[in-house]
């Protein structure tokens, strides 16, 4: 079965979600207090795993403001809180159609919704009732008189009262009475309901406030469990012991303690093998759980009994702390997997709904478990899940999140008020704290897809890029040499960010080289960055060294008549305003092309744009053709790119 839609109504800061899609994954980002807590707190309502609060109360969860007007807003005195749309799987849709007959079945998509006041939830099953009964009376293969009697019935109900109303009714109509009077309230949308809703998937909802505690007292867990007051840690600290095949009765009574901390060391391997599959931070953790005997001086409730205490080794460190002591984004990955494996025990047929997971870990933490969740999760269940973190926005699957807002508009008189939150797939919002995590994880994409080749050629800026491609493609188009393929071009934005951008990227474990540009000032910079370190001398090239000038940019390659050329076509000059060669030598003394094209045109006529350095190379990779023929300018352009690309290619062998 899989869940498609969701709205959730009239609870805590949502007046209305609207309705909206999930898929496979589905994420909620939004800011603090925008709702995501609430959807996913009245989602889970619905169908809830284990013994979670499916039942709501107006006082507490009726959105306050209106709480005194219920009776107003609702005149039959209950108000739908969540209602959920799923999709029939096979089994599902054939287990309806073998009960009821395929012209009965009327669609793959059923509903199930919940509200205040009712216990339980309502559904709506795909059946067509009538069709259900002329199928049923097919199969049973009747005469023309027994169809008589049933032909006015077009429901269970009828049908049972028909039948009975015979004072001679035949095998037949008795087999079809007792069939129908084996369904639930002699109801076939009830019937429909039961067949479907064992294979209906419950929800399993985390939070990221959900922790194991670090130790517990079985004294005090078995007070507590008399009281039904178990705290969420402590719970969970028993869902490790039942993994471990142990638990709190064995824990109090069993004499052979070497039996029971050997189930436990046996499980806290296994949840630790677990965890650096996928965390990434520190390989050199471990999980231990021990089991003593309570100390007199040791802090009540743990100076007496039984007493397990779960601590965290350091093998780099050779010492241990307390596990509640250890970092809470460890802590919540252990406490997690801890209650996803006893989940798996007991069923797989759940909807994963984490709210907030990850939420104190390091970026890379939660890149770890973004993974986790694709890589173990979704193959076997849906995951919904909510956050504010750029990290944790899946930037390869964007389509699947979904933005929550608490949308803010003013009343005639300008005053803001609050129309509740709203879930909605639109990730174009107008709040600029709610895109962000969305912008971030954008951000990181568009940064990290610039290294996404093994091969990082770090150049001055887009222009570069765009001149490098020309000339290669006219070069390999002439049978020459050009720029090889497996070299990813990415823009630093100048010899300043060479340094941080290699620095950031050092742990992708990437071939990078440099091809920068040199103006007056930058031989001080550029032997810095060699000196650095961070990038061997030998893949540092400036276009100067190669050109074998003292100053350099990437237009230098080009021959001063075919440069002209370029910018006379670009900016359409003709005539007056038509630079040559001579031109751009005599406007400036400087020996950079575009230092000296710069100078021409704060010459030209008002109405001529300023020189830009990416106009011109846009507009030569749309008009490749200048570069045909065997004209000389042609020919010295095509031989200095060529000279780069073979210093490019060989650091690209080395």
């Amino acid at each position: 079965m899989k869940l498609t839609h969701v709205r959730v109504q009239n609870f805590r800061s949502i007046l209305d979600s609207g309705k909206f899609s999930t898929s496979e994954l589905c994420c909620l980002v939004g800011k603090n207090e925008a709702g995501k807590t609430a959807t996913l707190t009245a989602l889970q309502s619905i169908r809830p795993y284990g013994n979670a609060q499916s039942d709501f109360d107006v006082t507490e969860n009726y959105p306050r403001r209106y709480s005194a007007r219920f009776a107003e807003r609702h005149p039959r005195n209950d108000a739908t809180v969540v209602e959920t749309w799923w999709e029939l799987s096979d089994q599902g849709h054939q287990m309806l159609c073998d009960e009821f007959g395929e012209s009965a079945i009327t669609s793959r998509e059923f509903k199930i919704w919940k509200e205040y006041n009712q216990k339980g939830t309502y559904w709506s099953v795909p059946v067509d009732e009538g069709a259900a009964i002329k199928n049923a009376i097919e199969m049973m293969q009747m005469n023309a008189a027994e169809k008589a009697v049933l032909a006015k019935s077009t429901t269970a109900k009828q049908a049972i009262a028909a039948v009975a109303a015979q004072e001679n009714s035949t095998e037949k109509l008795n087999t079809l009475k007792a069939r129908f009077e084996s369904f639930r309230d002699h109801s076939v949308t009830k019937r429909g309901i039961d067949l479907l809703n064992p294979i209906v998937p419950h929800f399993f909802y985390t939070s990221h406030y959900d922790r194991m505690s670090g130790q517990i007292s079985a004294q005090k867990i078995a007070t507590d469990k008399a009281a039904d007051g178990i705290s969420p840690g402590d719970q969970i600290f028993l869902d490790f012991l039942r993994l471990a095949g142990t638990s709190l009765d064995e824990l109090n009574n069993s004499p052979r303690y070497e039996e029971l901390n050997a189930k436990c060391e046996a499980a806290s391997a296994d949840i630790t093998d677990q965890i650096f599959e996928y965390w990434s931070q520190n390989d050199n953790l471990e999980v231990q759980v021990n089991l003593s005997e309570g100390r007199a001086e040791d802090k009540a409730p743990f100076n007496a009994g039984a007493v397990a205490r779960a601590r965290v080794y350091n093998q780099l460190h050779r010492a241990s702390v307390s596990f509640s002591e250890r970092s809470a984004g460890f802590v919540w990955f252990f406490s997690f997997l801890v209650q996803f494996a006893m989940m798996r025990r007991d069923t797989d047929n759940v909807i994963i709904l984490l709210d907030e997971p990850g939420l104190t870990l390091h970026g890379k933490a939660q890149a770890d478990l973004l993974r986790y969740i694709a890589e173990e999760l979704l193959p076997d269940h849906q995951v919904i899940y909510s956050t504010h973190s750029p990290f944790m926005v899946p930037h390869d699957r964007l389509a699947d999140c979904r933005v929550v807002e608490d949308v803010i508009t003013s009343d005639r008189r300008g005053r803001p008020q609050s129309e509740g939150t709203k879930v909605t797939d639109d990730v174009m919002s107008t709040d600029k704290d709610t895109l962000f995590p969305l912008q971030g994880a954008l951000g990181y994409s568009v940064t990290q897809s610039l290294f996404i080749g093994e091969n990082s050629l770090l150049v001055e800026g887009p222009s570069d890029i765009l001149y490098l491609q020309v000339f290669s493609n006219e070069l390999e188009r002439r049978g020459r040499v050009g720029l090889d393929s497996k070299w990813t071009t990415c823009p630093a934005g100048g010899i300043d960010n060479i340094r941080p951008f290699i620095s950031l990227f050092h742990g992708n474990h990437l071939n990078v080289a440099v091809l920068s540009d040199q103006g007056q000032g930058d031989n001080g910079k550029i032997e810095r960055l060699r000196r650095a370190e961070v990038l061997a001398a030998e893949r540092l090239h400036t276009i100067a060294e190669l050109l074998d000038q003292p100053e350099a940019d990437i237009e230098d390659v080009m021959h001063p008549e075919f440069f002209c050329k370029v910018i006379n076509g670009c900016y359409a000059l003709d005539g007056d305003n038509a630079i040559t060669a001579e031109k751009l030598a005599e406007s400036e003394g400087a020996p950079r092309q575009v230092k000296q094209a710069e100078a021409f045109f704060r010459l030209l006529p008002a109405e001529i744009p300023e020189y830009s350095h990416y106009r011109p190379a846009d507009w030569l990779i749309r008009n490749p053709g200048i570069l045909e023929g065997d004209g000389d300018d042609i020919m010295v352009t095509l031989e200095r790119a060529e000279k780069v690309f073979a210093v490019c290619n060989k650091m690209l062998n080395e």
